[in-house]
């Protein structure tokens, strides 16, 4: 996300503040702790992770911001440096700081929130940014599917092996030490690699936003669900299977949790007819957060499936990861020579034996091995 407010619009532009990595942890009296973690970028730009949780894309003017409220700056102070650097009243330049630590404190104390969106900073697409590194990485740990999948449900015949858990954990610090503030794990079906909370937990110790894509039956298993989340999981995208009571029902013990849910829904021509009642159970389980993807051209209905969801106060969310299926709304959705908006520069796609995609699917498009190539071979600057 990209602050793109009246700050930048007025204010007189300066020479950025120095590149460079800025951390705060901070335990303030009567309230929970938390840690910053900003990026400056080159050109003054940023990026502030919050609690590894939440990203926020920051234009130069908020990044100088984030840097002050991270270095503790009293706020008459820095409301006399802005006022200096950028030409313009103290006073305005006071109020703005106000506002903007406001929003942060906000954030920090709100829980469930969307790891890329917030209140309401106004949204640049993605892969608008000049981006120094992705903002998101999505692992697919494994292609191995639940007891009882079709084989044709995951594209594992390309791959060989899987890296091992030394190997991922090294994947997910060298992301980190080239800048990606956000990971999700996805498959296959991730939760049967018994690694997968030791993962997280590197995430987490790294300062990454963590998501997990899972189809969500092992999560009905309560232990199982706190253990993902106290070794430190942020966000969830649910797979959920309409038709099938066992996936409702983890979904029922998931949503109670203290995590940002979405839930992602293929629509068939068999389960069309079911789409509106299945919205409205999700939207009475409390879902804010919906993925669509349709196996199949279903026309208007389309719309009228997409409507429902606005009525119901589902926020649609399409830059996400989505599922392999038997008919891959990947391919389906995706001309044979177009590229996904964002792919290959806000976020990459790493198959189970290191080899780095642009996006899910397009394995005839390969960057490199993230084990084996440079991280600058595998995304050359701009």
């Amino acid at each position: 996300m990209r602050i793109v407010n009246r700050l930048a619009e007025r204010f007189t532009p300066a020479k950025p503040l120095p590149e460079g990595i800025h951390h705060a942890q901070v335990a303030p009296k009567d309230k929970p702790p938390y840690r910053l973690h900003l990026r400056l970028r080159e050109d003054g730009s940023g990026i502030l992770v919050v609690n590894a949780a939440t990203v926020l894309q920051l234009n130069e003017t908020a990044a100088e911001y984030a840097y002050h409220f991270i270095k503790g700056t009293p706020p008459e102070e820095t409301a006399r440096a802005i006022a200096s650097r950028y030409q313009i009243g103290k006073g305005m330049a006071l109020d703005d700081y106000l506002d903007f630590i406001g929003r942060i404190e906000t954030l920090i104390e709100t829980p469930d929130l969307d790891p890329v969106t917030f209140l309401d900073f106004e949204r640049v697409a993605p892969h608008s940014a000049d981006l120094t590194a992705p903002l998101r990485l999505d692992c697919a740990l494994t292609y191995r599917l639940p007891a009882g999948a079709q084989a044709d449900d995951a594209p594992a015949k390309r791959v060989e092996r899987e890296l091992t858990t030394a190997e991922w954990q090294s994947v997910l610090d060298k992301a980190w030490q080239a800048g990606v503030p956000h990971v999700t794990f996805t498959g296959g079906e991730p939760t049967l690699r018994d690694d997968l909370p030791a993962l997280i937990a590197r995430a987490e110790q790294n300062g990454q936003v963590c998501g997990l894509l899972t189809d969500g039956l092992r999560l009905a298993d309560k232990a199982y669900l706190d253990e993902l989340l106290q070794t430190g999981l942020d966000h969830l995208l649910f797979l959920l299977q309409l038709e099938n009571e066992a996936s409702w029902r983890a979904l029922e013990t998931v949503m109670p949790e203290d995590i940002f849910v979405t839930v992602h829904l293929t629509v068939t021509g068999d389960n069309a007819p079911n789409a509106s009642g299945c919205l409205e159970r999700l939207a009475k389980l409390g879902v804010k957060s919906l993925s669509l993807s349709f196996a199949t051209d279903l026309g208007d209905a389309q719309h009228e499936i997409r409507n429902t969801a606005s009525d119901l106060g589902l926020t649609l969310t399409f830059d996400l990861p989505v599922p392999y299926s038997g008919s891959n709304p990947v391919a389906l959705e995706t001309a044979e020579d177009e590229v996904p908006a964002g792919a290959g520069r806000a976020w990459l796609y790493i198959e189970p034996d290191g080899d780095v995609l642009p996006s899910q699917g397009m394995a005839d498009r390969i960057l490199g091995n993230i084990l084996r190539d440079e991280w600058q071979a595998i995304y050359p600057a701009d």
